[in-house]
């Protein structure tokens, strides 16, 4: 005869708590008979047990990557309508969207990774350095003055002399460790980059608030409007290195004109000021940006 085998027992019916497991707000305050679904003061859910896997699959991308979730709704608004979700945002209507931070560091990291991937930069076999006609300029200050190779020589003036030793211990080698040194520098060039970008955000903004100090706007919204428009330039920059000629041209066009209509939407006004307005924060934001890429090029040599 067969054992049956030993079965463990049937779990017991899910035990009624008598207030909230989050916020502590006792049900029968507000039903005395029946617990709600919902705790009615934080929102939680009553049923507290261990998650499932597809809960898990369908929290990380159910309403955010689904036909109908809140990321193609807002990518669709970003790339088609310039300063519409900006507008919407700032309008209080939100809960359909993606957040501005949450879309730029979405949109950022994704390009930045694709960029990793097209470079190729762990790739330097293909890199064919001749030391006699190597120039590589790191900082320049002028003729014959800053931080790079010329010539196949190293060179390291008007900078503090740690730094000098630090970069000639990095550069100033034969053709094989120069090949592997660019390597890792485009490695870690890329990933300050991102980083970089985000510390530029906060210029952009400032240099809104002051091009349009007479607005009334705080600086949070000037910053959500930089957040979208950044968050497009990553999109944009991601066409522009397609092998497809002509996506890459409509892409670098589609800068200039999708900034001056979103500033136009966002900020209202006639279209002669706000041509003033856009030529100053463009000169101050590349003064800003040439200022952030050059540290993050030595940043990326030196560490």
């Amino acid at each position: 005869m067969r054992r049956k085998a030993a079965t463990l027992p049937a779990a017991p019916p899910e035990a009624l708590p008598p207030a909230c497991l989050n916020c502590g707000e006792p049900y029968a305050s507000w039903h005395p008979q029946r617990r709600p679904r919902f705790c009615p003061v934080c929102g939680q859910e009553t049923s507290v047990r261990p998650p499932r896997l597809g809960e898990f699959i369908q929290q990380f991308g159910g309403a955010y990557f689904s036909t109908e979730g809140a990321l193609w709704r807002t990518l669709a608004l970003l790339l088609l309508k310039p300063g519409e979700l900006t507008r919407r945002y700032l309008a209080g209507r939100r809960r359909h969207y993606v957040l501005p931070l949450r879309l730029y560091l979405t949109i950022s990291v994704l390009v930045l990774l694709v960029m990793r991937g097209l470079a190729g930069v762990s790739e330097v076999k293909a890199l064919d350095l001749d030391l006699a006609k190597t120039d590589l300029v790191i900082v320049g200050f002028g003729q014959e003055r800053g931080i790079g190779i010329r010539n196949g020589v190293f060179f390291c003036t008007d900078a503090p002399d740690w730094l000098c030793k630090r970069l000639r211990q990095r550069l100033d080698v034969d053709a094989a460790g120069l090949r592997r040194e660019v390597g890792q520098f485009g490695e870690r060039l890329l990933a300050n980059l991102g980083a970089a970008m985000f510390l530029v955000l906060p210029a952009f903004a400032l240099w809104q608030r002051i091009v349009y100090w007479n607005r009334r706007l705080r600086y949070t919204e000037h910053l959500v409007y930089a957040l979208h428009l950044h968050a497009f330039w990553f999109v944009a920059l991601l066409a522009m290195l397609s092998p497809w000629k002509l996506l890459s041209d409509l892409a670098a066009l589609s800068l200039p004109l999708y900034t001056l209509w979103a500033m136009k939407r966002v900020y209202g006004g006639r279209w002669w000021p706000l041509l003033l307005r856009a030529a100053t924060v463009s000169l101050l934001y590349l003064m800003t940006l040439a200022l952030a890429l050059m540290v993050v090029a030595l940043w990326s040599v030196v560490f």
